[in-house]
């Protein structure tokens, strides 16, 4: 487990890479958060094989790109993945052509809000061709010029090359509780050059991770599963190749965008008022946030976890909207380690409290012999009590 010098220099190691769903920069970002996990979390990689069905899906195809470039007819090259990796169109197909600027328009994408900025753009499945710029770039781009378009991208399929996600769990004191099963903590990897998307939610976990191995739960508590992974079909293929595990899942917490100056805003499970919303309710009592209902913003895992067939209660804590979403300005600059370990602060909480909470059961048939064990109240000394007492 290496030491860190702030939650936001691990982010720095992780966050100018090309993570896509399947990619060797998001491999790589797999094994930077492994390397800060507790040695005591067994952080484990699965691979699954490209195309290989999971529930209604597809695990999707490893995304190389060897090159990609827009210059105008004289050689001017207005555009490099080199400079920029949102520059492509996640999941680009390949292109080598020459344009007029209106055949080429329809696959250029800039941000009108913030003009100054390259924004991301996936297209995982609708599979076209396109750039990314800013809207300031794109007004200037001359509009009687002829462009030539290469993207160099190539879809893999090989096994070995598969799509992958990470899982790391930490123990209560004194080893597994079989019977208590676990809470799921989930982020996701696959934002290119993302920072509180969520590259945060990522380091606000791994500090969880590394509390709770340095001050463990009591013992007969839940474990405490880590995940990261992929937005969404990370989550399904997971599940899909593990169903025997969902059995074992008590409730779920999915973080990100923890890093930027919002208040913390939660968002309740599916059932509502399950006991982890309650005491995320608790938690979150004397502390400035917004509360919402699910899916009352565009939901992520969570709707994963606890949605059909799987249905696990399950909470997302977050500091969105901002406005610097999916585009170069979610950066490094927005990022503030009070935030990243105030997201940290209240998942910690809602987690000690939900993973070692438990019902009494009487071991005992009949009132208990309070005078026989030294517990009778006279009701001459105490008559409130003693009525207590007997109710």
């Amino acid at each position: 487990m290496k030491p860190y010098t702030s939650l936001k220099s691990i982010l720095a190691e992780f966050y100018p890479l090309h993570r896509t769903l399947v990619s060797d920069d998001q491999d790589k970002t797999l094994e930077i958060i492994g390397s800060y996990m507790p040695d005591s979390s067994n952080y484990t990689i699965e691979t699954y094989a490209p195309l290989t069905p999971v529930w209604t899906w597809k695990v999707p195809e490893r995304f190389v790109v060897h090159e990609a470039y827009l210059e105008i007819e004289n050689g001017e090259r207005v555009i490099d993945f080199k400079n920029n990796p949102l520059h492509i169109v996640s999941y680009s197909l390949p292109i080598d052509g020459t344009f007029t600027f209106d055949e080429l328009q329809p696959h250029l994408h800039f941000n009108e809000k913030r003009p100054h900025t390259i924004p991301w753009v996936f297209k995982y499945y609708e599979r076209v061709w396109g750039f990314c710029l800013s809207k300031n770039d794109f007004d200037k781009l001359p509009r009687d010029k002829k462009y030539r378009a290469v993207i160099k991208t190539e879809f893999v399929t090989d096994p070995k090359q598969g799509f992958k996600v990470a899982t790391a769990v930490i123990h209560p004191e004194g080893g597994v509780n079989e019977s208590a099963g676990e809470i799921v903590i989930q982020t996701h990897t696959c934002h290119p050059m993302q920072a509180n998307d969520d590259g945060a939610g990522v380091v606000s976990a791994i500090e969880l991770a590394r509390r709770l191995a340095e001050n463990p739960l009591p013992a007969g508590s839940m474990s405490v599963r880590f995940w990261f992974g992929p937005e969404t079909i990370g989550t399904i293929a997971w599940l899909a190749h593990n169903e025997n595990m969902i059995q074992n899942f008590r409730g779920s917490i999915f973080m990100e965008m923890t890093g930027n100056k919002n208040k913390i805003a939660w968002h309740h499970s599916r059932q509502h008022h399950h006991v982890l919303d309650k005491i995320a309710k608790y938690v979150l009592k004397d502390t400035e946030h917004e509360e919402r209902n699910f899916a009352d913003y565009p939901p992520n895992d969570e709707r994963v976890m606890n949605g059909p067939g799987v249905n696990v209660p399950s909470l997302s804590i977050n500091r969105w909207p901002y406005d610097e979403y999916h585009t170069t300005d979610d950066n490094l600059d927005i990022i503030h380690d009070e935030m990243l370990s105030g997201a940290t602060d209240v998942a910690e909480k809602i987690v000690r409290i939900f993973a070692s909470n438990y019902i009494p059961k009487r071991t005992f048939r009949g009132p208990v012999f309070l005078s026989g064990n030294g517990l009778w109240v006279d009701w001459h000394e105490n008559l409130a009590l003693n009525r207590a007492i007997e109710k």
